[in-house]
């Protein structure tokens, strides 16, 4: 990885990125920046990129064209591991927990890239390697409180509600200390008091903890309400780039979601409604 000079408190900077698989191209010269302390969203309707976007910013997917910097750090090859360890913490579209685990137990896995296992520290347990351990271990109890699931940290994962587990995921997320955190989809199937949950604790993250985050949701009342910015694409091209309610207004984002001729008929009505 090498040295870039930060910009600005810049924590997430991709350049021109694309991204193909074979002859389809899923990404076209995409420009996204996340700086200090922001919540950016990144919609777009099912197959715009969003979820590839996330998989290139955290090294799942290699670029195809294009640079990517997080925290003045090119990491535009480097491997995942790499990628989380400078401070990127991320939750998937799909849960990502592990059965048969308890709550605690998974939220302690993700406190592995401040793990630093060696033969010694193991062979000498009752001492260096025990001590780290109870440290881990105090910051997974901090992070339970700070979730509120006192309540359920014993219980296998498999038994708590989807709505709790979501809240579990993004725990593990925070446990690790990011700097960045790229959340995927983290409302998914979830109801409306589920989702008050989760945004509250995206914002208490924000303000207490001081993450950046990049959220990825199809929730467009909960980007209006808590995104400072929102970044739209369609078919792997950002179409609108602003405010929430400017960029989601924006008449290529309407036809994006509703398709053409909806688009035109909202249009319609919406001038008929202005000359009333």
């Amino acid at each position: 990885m090498s040295a870039l000079v930060p910009e600005d408190d810049v924590m997430l900077d991709c350049r021109d990125v694309e991204k193909r698989f074979g002859g389809l191209k899923a990404l076209k010269g995409v420009n996204l920046q996340l700086r200090k302390g922001e919540i950016v969203g990144l919609v777009g309707p099912n197959g715009s990129g969003k979820t590839t976007m996330v998989n290139v910013l955290t090294g799942f997917y290699k670029v195809s064209e294009g640079r990517v910097s997080v925290l003045g750090c090119d990491v535009t090859r480097t491997a995942p591991h790499r990628i989380a360890a400078l401070g990127v913490a991320r939750t998937f579209q799909n849960l990502a927990l592990f059965r048969g685990m308890s709550v605690l137990d998974n939220i302690l896995l993700g406190r592995h890239t401040h793990m630093k296992p060696s033969a010694l520290a193991t062979f000498f347990y009752w001492f260096a390697a025990q001590r780290e351990e109870l440290a881990h271990r105090r910051k997974v109890e901090e992070m339970i409180e700070f979730m509120q699931l006192e309540s359920i940290r014993d219980e296998p994962i498999e038994a708590v509600p989807m709505g709790v587990q979501k809240r579990v995921e993004l725990a593990r997320a925070l446990v690790a200390e990011p700097q960045v955190l790229i959340l995927d989809e983290p409302m998914a199937g979830m109801n409306q008091e589920e989702k008050e949950y989760i945004t509250r604790f995206i914002l208490d993250a924000r303000e207490e903890l001081g993450v950046s985050i990049l959220l990825i949701e199809h929730h467009m009342d909960v980007v209006s309400a808590i995104c400072n910015r929102v970044v739209v694409l369609s078919y792997g091209d950002v179409i609108a780039e602003g405010a929430p309610r400017t960029a989601l207004a924006d008449p290529e984002v309407v036809k994006a979601y509703l398709g053409e001729r909806a688009a035109a008929r909202q249009g319609a009505l919406a001038g008929a409604g202005a000359g009333a």
